[in-house]
């Protein structure tokens, strides 16, 4: 195409396509061309709000690592992430809902056994808590040996990756289901907690006009051959920010209730909570082989 104009800008770069392409490819690229086509000339976007945009996006970049990915961090300020969590993971059979992901997950938490703590530095004023509950497939059945990752915050509001203070995987671990598909772990009550806005993802909520606090909530990532693996949060029913949390995560089955503990009791609170999972798919199965 010799003369490109206003008019054709958006056919042009999608003819220009390969027709080698895998079909996902060229649905993903021709929607995506065709929104931001029309996004622009929606807004009349100006040269210098494009380029303020692109350098927006380097500054991301340059913060990011393997501690910290500012993309992730801006898709959920966007409601992004969470949308597309929805989109990914339809309930179908009753299975407890997912959410978000978020930015501070660390692989190969430390196995603890079932009851054990994940506690490994003492703060004031904290409270902690026993998490216990069961995990069953959506016919009410228990599951055992499901593998359960969790992690939270410190009464500082920050994670072990954010704090050098804080001992490496301090507030992690990864348990297992017994045959009655019981877990039980102790933790601190988690806080609400601003996340990053020191970077990309901060010009941003200043440029919305939004706070960036999270409510309270211990992130809870949930495994098992044969099963849909879960991505959830569960969130203290008594925290702030329920209502406007900064990242959109919050969904009512996930809000549980910290109850004072009986007398004697080890830890101050207690919680329970259970989780349905569905079996997985037999495309998802295929593919795990």
């Amino acid at each position: 195409m010799r003369n490109v104009t206003k008019e054709n800008i958006t056919e042009v770069v999608t003819k220009a396509l390969s027709n080698d392409i895998p079909p996902r490819n060229r649905e993903v690229m021709t929607s995506l061309i065709r929104h931001m086509h029309d996004f622009c000339k929606e807004v009349n976007l100006t040269f210098a709000e494009w380029l303020s945009a692109c350098e927006f996006l380097r500054r991301a970049g340059d913060i990011s690592n393997e501690k910290r990915n500012e993309f992730i961090l801006i898709s959920d300020i966007l409601g992004v992430e969470v949308l597309v969590d929805m989109l990914d993971h339809r309930i179908t059979e009753g299975e407890s809902e997912s959410t978000v992901l978020g930015p501070f997950y660390r692989e190969n938490p430390p196995v603890l056994p079932k009851g054990a703590s994940v506690i490994q530095k003492n703060f004031e004023n904290s409270e902690t808590v026993k998490v216990s509950g069961r995990i069953t497939d959506t016919a009410g059945n228990p599951i055992e040996g499901v593998a359960i990752d969790i992690w939270e915050d410190a009464p500082n509001g920050l994670y072990d990756l954010q704090d050098p203070e804080q001992p490496a995987y301090n507030l992690r671990g990864r348990f297992t289901t017994d045959e009655n598909g019981e877990y039980a772990f102790i933790a601190l009550r988690p806080i609400p907690y601003p996340i990053p806005y020191d970077g990309a993802g901060g010009e941003l909520l200043k440029y919305m006009g939004h706070h960036p606090w999270r409510p309270g909530h211990i992130h809870f990532m949930i495994s098992r051959i044969g099963y849909q693996s879960l991505i959830s949060q569960i969130y203290d029913a008594d925290t702030k920010y329920l209502d406007n949390d900064s990242v959109f995560a919050v969904k009512e089955s996930l809000i549980g209730k910290f109850n004072r503990a009986p007398a004697g009791s080890e830890t101050d609170l207690v919680l329970s909570f259970d989780f349905k999972l569905k079996k997985a798919s037999a495309k998802t199965l295929i593919a795990a082989e």
